[in-house]
């Protein structure tokens, strides 16, 4: 791995901005019962599928809900559970594959034959299965896309461990008494945490797309808790009459994958590492 200690100003300030973005992304999702203009359960037959208005900055839904308050409340589903899943598949495909490198034989065997077979099917075709047979809520969709996404943090940290556990200061860290553990998370995970870093921040767009998109076909988050794919699927047969249903949260999700995929891309470039595909 090799750390860019001089990037240019340009690489600097485009990550600036991006990590300025995200904050702001996670302030609106912590605060958002606070920034929202109604209730966001609250129905209303008088203002069913209402055009945006005063009242309703993004209208309203088939049910008269305020869906500028559920959007605002769906950010806090959709980005913390993106971010909570990222951080826990990072934690354990990282922890496996490290081991996996470092001690070889029937470990590295039984951990990356079981990588393989997670990798055998489409992620997505298995994420729909899982959460079909769990059953709805975010939970199950949280599992179903996790189950497959440790298999890239163990194939990469693996792939690094190999690759510096002959090094000097290895081989000096053994002879000065330091055991296993020591080794792999005091001396070797520093070292291997650039490529890493850059492959969560990419993959928290994906995971937030995945679970959209399990709730957009009903076996993710359930009615009547605020998810942006549940509100695509829930408007979608309304899109004629009342299309800034399907829109607004709609736009949300690109906007917000959009800013994360491109804030992975400006820590790839600032970390100046060359990430295994």
């Amino acid at each position: 791995m090799k750390h860019n200690r001089q990037a240019s100003p340009r690489i600097r300030r485009r990550l600036m901005i991006f990590l300025v973005l995200a904050g702001i992304l996670v302030a609106v999702s912590l605060l958002a019962p606070l920034l929202c203009p109604n209730d966001p359960n609250a129905t209303s037959s008088a203002v069913m599928n209402h055009p945006p208005c005063r009242e309703f900055p993004f209208g309203t839904d088939r049910y008269g809900r305020c869906i500028c308050s559920r959007v605002l409340m769906g950010a806090r589903t959709s980005i913390f559970s993106a971010v909570s899943l990222v951080a826990i598949t990072f934690a354990v495909g990282t922890a496996l594959g490290m081991l996996a490198g470092w001690f070889g034989g029937v470990a590295d065997t039984l951990i990356m034959r079981l990588a393989d077979v997670m990798l055998a099917f489409p992620q997505m075709v298995l994420a729909i299965a899982v959460a079909g047979i769990l059953g709805g809520g975010m939970g199950n969709a949280m599992l179903a896309m996790g189950i497959t996404g440790w298999t890239l943090y163990a194939r990469l940290a693996r792939a690094q461990v190999l690759a510096l556990k002959e090094e000097p200061y290895v081989h000096a860290a053994r002879l000065s008494g330091c055991g296993a553990g020591t080794i792999l998370f005091k001396t070797l995970l520093p070292n291997i945490l650039g490529p890493l870093i850059v492959n969560a921040a990419t993959q928290i767009g994906v995971m937030m797309i995945g679970i959209a998109g399990l709730s957009f076909l009903g076996i993710g988050v359930t009615e009547p808790h605020a998810e942006w794919g549940s509100m695509i699927n829930l408007s979608r047969a309304y899109i004629q009459l009342a299309p800034w249903a399907v829109l607004a949260p709609a736009g949300a999700t690109i906007l917000t994958v959009m800013i994360f995929n491109y804030l992975g891309d400006c820590v790839r470039d600032y970390l100046d590492v060359e990430v295994e595909a």
